[in-house]
């Protein structure tokens, strides 16, 4: 093989790498946003933590962020990260329209299932898209902060160190605007008010079960970003990191 055609190959490969990352990104945060208006509880000795379904996703998309970030810089991340905001605000857009559709009445679901189910997911939508914006944003900034100060040493600080940064501002923002606004302005459609009270226990609640995650999957982090290189080639894996790093730092 000709170091043309080697180019060319490498070039292919990274292409591929990162449709397949930016659909896993983009698909398991829209499934988040669908899922974030259902609150579950998890009992402990200390404390009774409330918590989005939108957890249980999340984690993929901090290790999606993070990869993204490594092989691919800033760039990336925020292209994939307006991509999802926009298929976000589609999905908003479609469940809205979806509403002045009637059920038939033998459908599995009727209308007012269908609206308290997406509907409510709507304001979560909207609160997303603007925390996710705003921590996509944070969370690179922060991982090149920290690149440039270990070098290519420890993956883990740079990658846990920005999730836990970004998902503060995420998990307040959005849930103040998600669930705690369409209770206190009266257009929530839940049977029980969603006090203040309520957001600062599931909003710390959920950050706290976000640290923890942060920390449990980096393992994960790891096994995937070493699969990678295994992909590439571990020659151009390195080349291809030096280089974003190169063009993020200066160095």
């Amino acid at each position: 093989m000709t170091g043309a055609e080697s180019g060319q190959h490498d070039a292919e490969r990274l292409q591929r790498l990162f449709v397949v990352l930016a659909g896993f990104f983009v698909g398991n945060a829209l499934l988040a946003e669908l899922v974030g208006g259902k609150l579950f509880q998890v009992p402990t000795p200390l404390h009774v933590f409330t918590l989005s379904c939108g957890v249980i996703l999340w984690p993929v998309v901090f290790v999606m962020t993070d990869l993204i970030n490594e092989y691919y810089g800033r760039a990336g991340v925020r292209r994939l990260t307006f991509l999802a905001a926009a298929v976000i605000a589609w999905a908003f857009v479609a469940l809205w329209l979806s509403q002045y559709v009637r059920a038939a009445s033998f459908s599995p679901v009727d209308d007012r299932s269908f609206d308290r189910v997406f509907l409510q997911s709507q304001w979560i939508i909207v609160g997303s898209i603007s925390a996710f914006l705003l921590a996509q944003l944070v969370d690179v900034t922060v991982f090149w902060i920290l690149r440039r100060r270990t070098g290519a040493r420890m993956l883990w600080l740079r990658a846990t160190g920005s999730t836990l940064v970004s998902q503060l501002i995420d998990t307040f923002v959005v849930g103040f605007i998600g669930l705690y606004l369409p209770s206190a302005l009266g257009v929530s459609r839940a049977d029980e008010p969603f006090t203040f009270a309520h957001f600062l226990n599931t909003a710390s609640s959920g950050y706290v079960f976000k640290f923890a995650i942060a920390v449990i999957v980096t393992p994960v982090l790891y096994l995937v970003h070493g699969a990678i290189d295994a992909y590439l080639g571990a020659d151009t894996a390195t080349e291809v990191i030096e280089e974003v790093a190169h063009e993020e730092t200066g160095r």
